[in-house]
């Protein structure tokens, strides 16, 4: 069941992307209602599979590198459901659903394993902490998308072609307000994950290096944005260009300490 309906999910994510490419491919109008459809079933079947795990072995998807990769992916879909709704326009999709796919479909291919979860008020206190940092990392990665797409569609329109993009990507000031809003979301959530983090290592005396310097630097990355954009008073261009590097830094010292962990204890999300 769990298998099957993160395929289901996995497959809408991609379908929602391809479906909110078309308009690339000849001159039709956003779909928009096929995109939010194809996004909203997968989230629905997404949230099954992570039900059914809960059901199978008692614990919320937050512990084990195969449920936490289930929970990043479902976590990041739902976000974009939401922007893609509110915003009415389906272009993010192009790169946070392909996004959202990637840790569901490791996960899958890995195998659901629950970690060893603590119980009572020290479980519900890792609990919160993991759930707090996804949200925040999602809504990193929502800023870094919007980033990216602001880039691109910048750079279209500097070189005067009016091509595709123009014609299909939503305003420069959506994305931009899209990335100013990630940002700050993704600091706050961060900002209290790491407290819990911090907090819950001091109180039950577990410490690990990699762990706290990969989340020093994506809080520290984050904040940096937030604060560029809500206290230096960033133009758009500057905070697309600095989201989307640090985003994709903070996945790369991911892959790298993932590896590092898996070489000696394993025991790095």
């Amino acid at each position: 069941m769990t298998a099957i309906a993160h395929f289901i999910a996995i497959t809408l994510y991609l379908a929602a992307a391809a479906l909110a490419a078309t308009p690339f491919a000849r001159p039709v109008a956003a779909p928009v209602r096929g995109v939010v459809t194809l996004l909203g079933i997968g989230v629905l079947a997404h949230a099954a599979a992570l039900a059914a795990y809960v059901l199978r072995v008692g614990q919320l998807p937050l512990t084990g590198l195969g449920p936490s990769l289930s929970f990043a992916g479902f976590v990041l879909a739902a976000t974009l459901l939401v922007v893609e709704l509110a915003a009415r326009d389906v272009t993010l999709t192009l790169v946070a659903a392909p996004l959202a796919a990637i840790p569901t479909l490791v996960a899958n291919l890995m195998g659901m394993v629950p970690g060893v979860e603590p119980a009572g008020a020290r479980g519900a206190w890792l609990v919160a902490h993991i759930a707090l940092s996804f949200l925040g990392i999602a809504a990193f990665g929502t800023a870094a998308a919007a980033g990216l797409m602001y880039l691109v569609e910048h750079r279209d329109l500097k070189s005067r072609r009016f091509g595709a993009i123009y014609r299909f990507f939503p305003p420069l000031a959506t994305l931009d307000r899209v990335n100013h809003v990630a940002a700050v979301a993704g600091w706050l959530g961060l900002t209290l994950g790491v407290v819990l983090a911090v907090t819950y290592s001091l109180a039950y005396r577990e410490l690990s290096v990699l762990k706290v310097i990969w989340a020093t630097g994506a809080w520290l990355a984050v904040s940096g944005i937030a604060l560029g954009r809500v206290v230096g008073g960033w133009q758009a261009r500057r905070a697309a260009i600095y989201s989307s590097i640090s985003f994709a830094a903070v996945v790369l010292l991911y892959v790298a300490f993932r590896v590092a962990e898996t070489n000696g204890r394993g025991r790095f999300l």
